[in-house]
């Protein structure tokens, strides 16, 4: 029922054969739909052809899948700070199997449901006036607490004293900083 390319208004005939992106649905003529990416998310595991614009996005989620959620998944070490106390926790910070919950294990146990969260912020440190390099040392989290209108905030910090466990906790809030700026993307589209 379409008789046009939607990206380049190309008129589809016997030559012109029409095609449909698998992530938008929409009816490309071979040249505006000959990305073919794979698409995980909706169970394509083989690359599939999509339109240029859906294929950008869907190679950010297959890198994301691929690298950003297993470290997320394995966790990390940090020391937890609760709102505005002073008192701060060691513990394992780690995204649930189901990818629904953040899990915080130490003396306390905390489960963060992921739609609750409001706010990431990302703390560094090593930024120069000339643009040098910062390296991640923390974040800062809010979020709404189920049933309620309240606002929590927990604060991570990668402690000083593990060294040997900093590269990691640095590599982890950097996943956490990308999944936060992919999940605005994402929700925007």
């Amino acid at each position: 029922q379409c008789p046009r390319c939607m990206q380049c208004d190309t008129k589809f005939d016997f030559i012109t054969r029409k095609h449909h992106c698998r992530r938008c649905g929409k009816c490309f003529c071979d040249k505006c739909c000959s990305k073919k990416v794979p698409l995980p998310r909706m169970c394509f595991v083989d690359p599939v052809r999509q339109c240029a614009e859906c294929a950008l996005v869907s190679q950010k989620e297959t890198e994301f899948y691929d690298k950003q959620l297993k470290v997320l998944m394995n966790g990390a070490t940090f020391f937890v700070t609760l709102g505005t106390s002073d008192k701060s926790e060691l513990m394992v910070c780690r995204l649930s199997n189901n990818q629904r919950y953040l899990v915080l294990d130490g003396d306390s146990h905390y489960e963060i449901e992921i739609i609750q969260i409001s706010t990431v912020q990302i703390l560094t440190e090593g930024f120069t006036p000339g643009g040098g390099n910062t390296r991640a040392i923390g974040m800062i989290l809010q979020y709404k607490v189920p049933g309620s209108e309240e606002v929590m905030q927990m604060k991570f910090t990668a402690g000083e004293d593990f060294n040997c466990n900093r590269k990691l906790s640095a590599s982890w809030l950097a996943a956490m900083h990308k999944v936060s700026t992919a999940a605005k993307t994402w929700r925007r589209l």
